[in-house]
């Protein structure tokens, strides 16, 4: 899978999580469930890691 097919399945997720959802609720209900169906799909998810940018180069 390239990185346009996985971001458009992201999207997809996100925006059927919001769909199921609606609008209104706390951020941290739609990263849940966007969390469970991404899993659900096969992605291994990890959550609100810490990234450091450092003369334009991402870092872990």
């Amino acid at each position: 899978m390239n990185e346009n097919e996985i971001s458009s399945i992201i999207i997809g997720c996100a925006m059927e999580v919001h769909t199921r959802l609606g609008p209104g609720l706390l951020e941290s209900a739609y990263q849940k469930c966007l969390l469970y169906e991404l899993e659900k799909i096969g992605f291994l998810v990890e959550q609100e890691l810490t990234r450091f940018i450092h003369q334009l180069v991402l870092t872990n």
